[in-house]
């Protein structure tokens, strides 16, 4: 069987990733627009209308344009922006994070793929709460590191062409704290109150590392660092997306966590690092992968019943 499927926004570092993934898939018929059409609303919405699966890769207001778009009662919506994260009645695309994330992709017409930022601080808090190891009131902080392609075009477009020596060093943004990955962070986990998120930009295309440390001293549950991490072992067991990697205090045997490490495969490594008094939970993993397109064709597969790593690049444990 042959699936149709619409990109809305394929120019996109997005949508451009989620087509390169369907090149080689024989079960997927993508609905392409021509320059001019794809602008047009009623083409747009022909599109929408004709697709079994419509992905918007799109600004916030143009991805709730799209929905409005939408007259039959058969085509699925998975939307890569922010519009739909934290509404009831979409599906929040993380299907590892327990049995009930996984029924609702599984029953929903309407899937959210999470932010790339988000991503790498849920994966690490989320089961932590749902297990009532940790407060819901914990002053949270988060460090992140990440490639210029999460930016768009304009930001590729800049470190490509950069004259500015200041593009060849990292550089911290979002220090208002207003960052709009921040909703999702809190209305997902369950958190009482947002973190403080210190998102870093730096000069490689892709990649991440997402970093939110503890403080073992203040957990509900009394536990040292190594049985921090069997907890999240046994918490993602048999997860062919999000691997624990083994445990080393310093993260690994060299003691640095590259952020290239997972540039261009679409699942995710979680180190858990530290000593008895202060852990990092660190979540390794490609922006434009698990953080975007590859967790959006996850989510794919999930909602039309097919192997979910069908067409995805993983590296395995």
């Amino acid at each position: 069987m042959k699936y149709k499927v619409f990109i809305d926004g394929k120019e996109g570092t997005t949508g451009l990733r989620i087509y390169e993934r369907f090149q080689n898939r024989d079960d997927i018929e993508v609905i392409t627009l021509s320059e001019e059409d794809r602008k047009d609303p009623k083409c747009r919405a022909m599109a929408i209308n004709s697709s079994d699966i419509t992905f918007l890769c799109l600004p916030d207001n143009i991805a709730i344009e799209s929905v409005s778009l939408l007259k039959n009662s058969h085509t699925k919506i998975i939307d890569a922006s922010t519009a739909h994260r934290t509404l009831d009645n979409w599906a929040y695309g993380f299907p590892e994070l327990d049995e009930k994330f996984l029924d609702k992709i599984k029953n929903s017409r309407f899937c959210a793929v999470p932010g790339c930022h988000a991503s790498g601080f849920i994966v690490a808090i989320y089961p932590l709460i749902a297990k009532d190891i940790i407060p819901k009131d914990y002053p949270f902080t988060i460090n992140s590191i990440t490639g210029y392609s999460g930016g768009g075009k304009k930001m590729i477009s800049e470190y490509e062409v950069h004259e500015s020596s200041l593009l060849d060093a990292p550089r911290q943004y979002g220090m208002g704290q207003n960052h709009k990955h921040l909703k999702e962070m809190k209305k997902i986990t369950g958190i009482d109150y947002e973190p403080i998120f210190n998102p870093i930009v730096s000069n490689f295309y892709s990649g991440m590392v997402v970093t939110t440390p503890i403080h073992l001293r203040f957990l509900k549950k009394k536990l040292t660092i190594e049985q921090l991490h069997s907890f999240y072992q046994d918490y993602y067991k048999n997860q062919p997306f999000v691997h624990v990697m083994p445990y080393n205090p310093k993260g690994n045997e060299t003691g640095y966590l590259s952020a290239l490490q997972m540039s261009g495969y679409d699942d995710m490594y979680i180190y858990v690092c530290g000593n008895d008094d202060r852990a990092s939970i660190c979540a390794v993993y490609d922006n434009l992968g698990k953080g975007a397109s590859g967790a959006a064709i996850e989510c794919m597969n999930i909602m039309l019943g097919i192997e979910k790593t069908k067409g995805l690049n993983l590296k395995g444990e």
